[in-house]
C-alpha cells in the first residue's frame, strides 16, 4: 500500500472512530451525583439519590430502544456485589423520565414507562451481575427535572 493510501486509510479509520465516540455515553467520566458500593442485602433499602433528569444527548444514540435526553457523564454509579436478591433501579419524578443503564457486562439497558405512575422508568435485574452499573436518568420531554434515583432489592 502506498504512503498516500495508508494516510487516507488512517484518516478514514480515525473519522469512523471519532464519529462513533461522539454519540456514545462516556461511562469513563465521573458520575454527576456520585458513586456507591452496595452488597446484596444492603440497608437502608431503598437507597435513594436526588438527581436532575435530562441532558443534551439523545438516548436513542445508545440504543434504538432508549428514549429521552441524557447527559454525557453517568448521573450515578453503583458498584454492586450480587447475592440472591434482584437488583431494581428505578426513578421517581413528577416529570416523564427515562432510564439508561450500562451494566457490568457492557450491555445497555433502557426503560421509559415501566415503573409506577406510568411515567417513571424501572429496570429489574432478576439475577444481577456483580460489578459496575452506570446510570443515566433521562427526560422524555428534553427538559431538566427533579427526580429521585431509587436502588432496591425488594421493591
Amino acid at each position: 500500500m502506498s504512503p498516500i493510501a495508508r494516510t487516507l486509510a488512517a484518516v478514514a479509520a480515525f473519522a469512523t472512530v471519532a464519529t462513533g465516540a461522539a454519540f456514545a455515553q462516556n461511562y469513563g467520566l465521573n458520575p454527576l451525583y456520585g458513586t456507591v458500593n452496595l452488597s446484596a442485602g444492603f440497608t437502608p433499602d431503598p437507597y435513594v439519590v436526588n438527581v436532575t433528569s435530562g441532558g443534551t444527548r439523545n438516548a436513542a444514540n445508545v440504543s434504538p430502544s432508549c428514549r429521552g435526553s441524557i447527559a454525557d457523564a453517568p448521573d450515578f454509579r453503583v458498584n454492586y456485589r450480587a447475592g440472591s436478591y434482584p437488583l431494581i433501579i428505578s426513578v421517581a419524578s413528577g416529570a416523564d423520565t427515562t432510564l439508561v443503564v450500562n451494566g457490568p457486562d457492557g450491555s445497555w439497558y433502557c426503560d421509559d414507562d415501566g415503573g409506577v405512575n406510568g411515567l417513571n422508568p424501572s429496570l429489574r435485574f432478576g439475577s444481577p451481575m456483580s460489578g459496575q452499573y452506570d446510570i443515566w436518568v433521562g427526560d422524555y420531554g428534553g427538559g431538566n427535572n427533579a427526580a429521585q434515583l431509587v436502588i432496591s432489592e425488594v421493591s
